[in-house]
């Protein structure tokens, strides 16, 4: 359980409009959570494409290799 505090000017136009707001906070968060993984998982497929600069990786080499299995 979270609780929040709004000052009373706010709690008044939020009683005024009609919205389930315990439900909108509840996607607000979820939103806001996927929104900072997708962050980390971008960062870290950019920290692992550093690692496979251009030049490191010969691909017709690697082709060539297989096909010599």
């Amino acid at each position: 359980m979270i609780t929040v505090r709004v000052p009373k000017e706010l709690k008044e136009e939020m009683m005024r409009v009609n919205v389930n707001w315990p439900e909108y906070i509840r996607k607000a968060i979820k939103e806001e959570i996927r929104r900072i993984k997708r962050l980390e998982a971008s960062k870290e497929i950019d920290r692992i494409r550093e690692k496979t600069k251009y030049g490191l990786f010969d691909s017709v080499k690697s082709i060539r290799e297989d096909r010599e299995k």
